[in-house]
Order: structure tokens, then C-alpha cells, then sequence
């Protein structure tokens, strides 16, 4: 039988990016999640995660061993001070992949779909040097509205962000329909799973223990560019019963 990853979630591993930003500073690009909630769980290196909200703005240090994680609307940046590598925990597994990340262009670009889709989209089947190029242009980009909105928060206007996440909301609308169903064939089954092993643990039913079984998830084969750094992803469609 095959099932979804426990819970619904998606398990990546990231590399975050060396290169250098404008503002001196290594790592990825800045983002907010819509709808999921992000975990890091670092597993070598050394950094930090830039965070933005209605809060303020913060610096949480990166080591290994570290455990971080972000609701929907915390707009995060990976900041690699040397070798930073994370397990990433995503929330509503399928969602974050059908583009429920909006990066933190500058606000004329975020307003207007076709323009921000135009930079959010990297060239389909470049070769991986211009594929780099554009990965990074694109997360300049993001930092550059980054630091605009920080700046508007530390000067005590939340103002921009606010409308951050109001042009966030109108860019992901027309996916919602397509997220739902994803939604409900991952966490909103295995929630109903789970209930239904609740209902038959207090009748003192064990059936759904003679089905229990190993699965494992196979890592890709390559390595992508994503927006925080390098990624390799596991398929969690594809299992092994031993």
C-alpha cells in the first residue's frame, strides 16, 4: 500500500548558496510560504535566518544541530556564513511545489502577475551556468525588496508589508482551487487516516496493524536550483516494501 510521507509533509535537502548578494551577505533569496508552514533542521555549517514580520525584523543563528521553523507569512532568508546545509520540513506537501512561495520583489513587480512571474521563472532547459545566472539575478532582485521592507519596519511603517502580503494573496489566488485538491489528498487523508485508527484502537480493533510496512523515499537523481539554494528533493511517490 502506498501512503504520502507522514502527516502530509515533504522532506528536502537544500544547500544554501555561496554566492554573494549586492549587500555583501551569501545565501538565498527571500520568500514568504501563503499557506504552509517551513521547518529547517540543520545538519552542518553555520548561518543564519533573516526573518520579516508585522513583529519586526530578526537574525536567528544557524548551526549544526539547530531547529528553526516559520508560519505562513514570515518572510525568511537563509544567510550562509560557511557550508550551510538543512534538512527543509515543508507543511501540505505538493503546495510549496505548486508555488506557494512568493519572493520579495520589489513591490511594482509583486503587483503585477505577468511581470513577477517573469522574473520568478527560471529558463526552461538552460544549461546550468545560465541557469545559476538567472538564480541569482532573481534572488538580487528579492533581497533588493527585502531590505526595502525591513527598512519600513524598522522605521516603524508596516504599511508596505502589509501590502506585501495583500499582492502575495492576489498572485496565489488563481491556484487555490488546484491546492485544495492537493490538500485533500495529503494532510486532509491522512487526518481522516488517522481518525479512523483512533475509532479503531477504542474499539479494540487491530486490524490496521497486519498492514504495516517499511517505505522509503528515493533522493533525485540531480540536484536543483531552488530558491534558498540547491536542492535535492525525494520522491515520495515511489516507495520500497522490505
Amino acid at each position: 500500500m502506498t501512503r504520502a510521507f507522514p502527516g502530509g509533509t515533504s522532506v528536502t535537502r537544500l544547500d544554501v548558496y555561496t554566492s554573494t548578494c549586492p549587500d555583501g551577505l551569501a545565501g538565498g533569496t527571500p520568500h514568504l510560504h501563503t499557506a504552509s508552514t517551513e521547518a529547517y533542521v540543520v545538519i552542518e555549517g553555520r548561518g543564519a535566518l533573516h526573518t520579516l514580520d508585522l513583529g519586526g525584523s530578526r537574525e536567528t543563528p544557524l548551526e549544526a544541530g539547530s531547529t528553526v521553523w516559520f508560519t505562513p507569512g514570515t518572510i525568511h532568508r537563509a544567510v550562509n556564513d560557511g557550508g550551510l546545509r538543512v534538512v527543509v520540513v515543508m507543511a501540505n506537501a505538493g503546495l510549496p511545489e505548486a508555488g506557494d512561495a512568493v519572493m520579495t520583489f520589489p513591490t511594482d513587480i509583486v503587483a503585477d502577475p505577468d511581470r513577477y512571474r517573469k522574473h520568478a521563472t527560471l529558463p526552461d532547459g538552460a544549461a546550468e551556468a545560465d541557469l545559476d545566472a538567472a538564480a541569482r539575478r532573481r534572488r538580487d532582485l528579492a533581497v533588493e525588496g527585502f531590505h526595502q521592507l525591513a527598512h519600513s519596519l524598522r522605521a516603524g511603517d508596516p504599511k508596505p508589508l502589509e501590502r506585501f502580503y495583500d499582492a502575495a494573496a492576489a498572485l496565489v489566488r488563481p491556484r487555490v482551487a488546484g491546492w485544495r485538491r492537493t490538500w485533500e489528498r495529503t494532510v486532509a487523508r491522512e487526518t481522516s487516516h488517522t481518525a479512523a485508527v483512533l475509532d479503531a484502537l477504542e474499539r479494540g480493533d487491530a486490524s490496521h496493524l497486519r498492514g504495516a510496512a517499511l517505505l522509503q523515499a528515493p533522493p533525485s537523481e540531480t540536484r536543483r536550483f531552488g530558491m534558498c539554494g540547491r536542492l535535492r528533493t525525494y520522491d515520495v511517490h515511489v516507495h520500497a516494501r522490505e
